[in-house]
């Protein structure tokens, strides 16, 4: 059976639709799309991930007293050293006073000797004018900063740790979703246009 000029036309037609070339506005949008995907996988990895391998601990920084090095809202991942090789200079998170959960992460501003011959650090903000009160002692060391990730903070900060792990899961598992989203539609609609008929016989 022979199509008719219209019919010819028309799958023509649908054809070269369907070969036109993306507008300016999808590339950007799926680009965009990408980018935002992954800048979520990332966080996922530094903020979640890499600590957990690590045996590291995150932490948030809520007050001006490390600006301008880490300003509010700044996460810092910890991780454990030797004390002994705790030095001037280093940032790290200790605990106020031993054993309970108030922390600070401040700068290591002098190495001290006790008159037991034990070995305590003196902390520092560094917009602070003077050093902290007391001496810090080993077991009040929770780590020393590894590296840290600015502005997202206050979301970690945000509810409790079990709520924030939770939070953690869902927000990479939605971001697993859409990242495949974004992987496998422009396939689809690759297949969609070649299953297209230039012409109709």
């Amino acid at each position: 059976m022979t199509a008719t000029p219209t019919a010819r036309h028309d799958a023509a037609h649908r054809h070269l639709r369907a070969e036109k070339p993306l507008h300016w506005y999808s590339v950007v949008a799926q680009v965009a799309a990408w980018f935002v995907a992954a800048a979520l996988f990332l966080l996922i990895v530094v903020l979640v991930l890499v600590p957990r391998i690590a045996g590291a601990t995150p932490y948030t920084i809520l007050t001006a007293s490390m600006v301008p090095v880490l300003p509010p809202g700044t996460i810092v991942v910890d991780r454990t050293v030797p004390f002994s090789s705790i030095a001037v200079g280093d940032v790290l998170t200790y605990q106020l006073r031993s054993g309970e959960p108030a922390v600070v992460t401040h700068r290591v501003v002098g190495v001290n000797v006790e008159p037991d011959g034990s070995r305590t650090l003196t902390m520092r903000g560094d917009a602070n004018p003077s050093p902290d009160a007391g001496h810090i002692m080993s077991k009040q060391v929770r780590g020393v900063v590894w590296y840290s990730v600015p502005l997202v903070g206050y979301v970690a900060a945000v509810g409790s740790v079990d709520a924030r792990s939770i939070a953690a899961r869902v927000v990479g598992g939605a971001l697993l979703v859409y990242a495949a989203g974004v992987l496998v539609a422009p396939l689809v609609r690759r297949r969609k246009h070649r299953d297209v008929p230039p012409s109709g016989t």
